[in-house]
C-alpha cells in the first residue's frame, strides 16, 4: 500500500500515523482532521464488508471480525495495564520507524519494506496481549459493526484510540524537537525533485 498510494495520500491508512505527522510538523491540522476522518469511515466500511462476507459461510463463524481486546478469555488474557503499555510502545516503535525512514536523506526506495516488516514484528510480539491494534480505525471499525455480537470489544475500544495517539505523539515530538532527527522541511511532492518517502507527509498542493 505504501508503494501504491504514498505518493497520493502518504498511505497513512491510521489515524495514529497521521497524528505522529502532525506532531512532528508534516501536516497541517486540517489535514490531519481529514485524513482521520476518512480513516474511520474506511476502517467502518472494511469492517462492514468482512460482517458481510463472513455472514455468509454456512456454519462455524462465531461473529468475531478481529476486535482487539484485552482481559479475562481473550487470547492471553493480559491486564490493561500491559494492553495499554503495549499498544504506546508498539505504535511508538512504529511511528519512529515511518518518521525516521521517511525522512529527508533516508533511502527512498527501502521506505515502504522498512515499515511493513516493522508492523510484521510488533504484530507478532503482542497478537496475544491485545490482538495489535497501534491503528485506532483498526479496532474502531470492527468494535461498531460487530457490536452487537460483541458489545465488550465496543466498551474497550477506548484503550486502542487513546495508547496508540499517546505513543505517535511521542514519536512526533522526537522528531520535532530534533531529538532524533534535526528534519529540514519536507519538500513539496510533485516537482520531480522531492526525495521524500510515501508516509512522509501528506502530499501538497501545486501553486
Amino acid at each position: 500500500m505504501a508503494y501504491g498510494i504514498g505518493q497520493v495520500s502518504g498511505c497513512h491508512i491510521n489515524p495514529a500515523v497521521s497524528f505522529g505527522v502532525l506532531v512532528a510538523g508534516r501536516m497541517t491540522t486540517a489535514d490531519f482532521i481529514t485524513y482521520m476522518i476518512a480513516q474511520v469511515l474506511g476502517a467502518i466500511a472494511g469492517a462492514a464488508v468482512l460482517y458481510l462476507i463472513l455472514s455468509g459461510k454456512a456454519s462455524g463463524w462465531t461473529g468475531s471480525l478481529g476486535q482487539n481486546g484485552w482481559g479475562p478469555g481473550y487470547l492471553g488474557e493480559y491486564n490493561t495495564t500491559a494492553a495499554f503499555v503495549y499498544e504506546v510502545a508498539g505504535t511508538f516503535l512504529f511511528l519512529v520507524c515511518i518518521l525516521g525512514v521517511t525522512q529527508k536523506g533516508a533511502p527512498v526506495g527501502l521506505a515502504g519494506l522498512a515499515i511493513g516488516l516493522t508492523l510484521v514484528a510488533i504484530h507478532l510480539l503482542g497478537i496475544n496481549v491485545t490482538g495489535t491494534s497501534v491503528n485506532p480505525a483498526r479496532s474502531l471499525g470492527p468494535a461498531i459493526v460487530g457490536a452487537a455480537g460483541n458489545p465488550h470489544a465496543l466498551a474497550q475500544v477506548w484503550l486502542f484510540i487513546v495508547a496508540p495517539l499517546i505513543g505517535a505523539g511521542l514519536a512526533g515530538y522526537l522528531f520535532k524537537s530534533g531529538i532524533l532527527a534535526p528534519d529540514d522541511v519536507i519538500p513539496a511532492r510533485g516537482g520531480g525533485k522531492s526525495d521524500v518517502a510515501p508516509a512522509a507527509s501528506v502530499p501538497r498542493k501545486r501553486g
